[in-house]
């Protein structure tokens, strides 16, 4: 499966985005220009059954790493084409960090960032209840407006975006990833976890069994799930390998 991709900058080297579940490629939008800004090439893209992306309502984590493995392919030689890796970095967050956790060892980045995600999966789900609970909080997302005033700290961008992403996303496709076996994958040494804090979705444990695994841990207090939406400075501040000292 090839995935949709929103390509920005012409730089050396290359860093891919993946996006949380529900959101899609525009859920980078402020994030790509400050990477760009940096010399960077940047791919975000659409994950299966999220923005224009085909949709697969059999879709496992492994099925989707290998729509990314295959999609990259066609978009970024392997390292052992040039002197350096081109994929300098690939930085996922939640659903999509998982995905690019599952993808990594054949990515090869030289730079994998997890943005609040355990990169484990709870499995057994029942279908028919998971996709009528998404497509419940689909329809919710859809004004940006209502977005708004659940989330004060989303601009106005950010709201439009997410909405336009909730009209494109498909349940059926979500929600088939929770409803086979429970999954765990593992972040390399030298990874990077950026989580907020406190986390939902990366407790003080995890953090400590990253730390352990030799993955480096960054914690923003009183963060959002979705980290560089509320807060935007500290987020690219405690990744200076990507956005540079400030």
């Amino acid at each position: 499966m090839l995935l949709n991709v929103v390509e920005a900058g012409s730089g050396e080297h290359t860093v891919v985005l993946l996006h949380g579940m529900m959101g899609s490629a525009e859920s980078w939008h402020r994030v790509v220009p400050a990477l760009t800004e940096r010399g960077f090439r940047v791919l975000a893209l659409d994950l299966p059954g999220h923005g224009l992306s085909p949709r697969d309502p059999q879709l496992t984590i492994e099925s989707a790493a290998d729509a990314v493995v295959e999609t990259l392919a066609c978009l970024v030689e392997p390292p052992s084409a040039t002197p350096g890796p081109p994929l300098i970095a690939a930085m996922g967050h939640s659903f999509g960090a998982t995905v690019l956790a599952a993808a990594a060892p054949r990515l090869e980045p030289a730079l994998a960032v997890y943005v609040d995600a355990a990169l484990t999966l709870q499995g057994g789900q029942d279908r028919a209840a998971l996709v009528s609970q998404y497509e419940h909080d689909r329809r919710a997302r859809l004004s940006p407006a209502e977005l708004r005033r659940a989330r004060p700290f989303y601009s106005v961008a950010d709201a439009e975006a997410e909405a336009r992403a909730a009209e494109r996303f498909d349940a059926a496709t979500a929600a088939s990833v929770s409803c086979g076996s429970d999954g765990h994958w593992s972040a390399a040494p030298g990874s990077i976890v950026v989580r907020a804090d406190p986390s939902a979705w990366v407790t003080d444990e995890d953090a400590r069994r990253f730390e352990h695994e030799g993955v480096r841990v960054r914690s923003i207090p009183g963060a959002a799930h979705t980290v560089w939406y509320s807060h935007f400075d500290v987020f690219t501040a405690a990744l200076p390998e990507l956005f540079g000292s400030r």
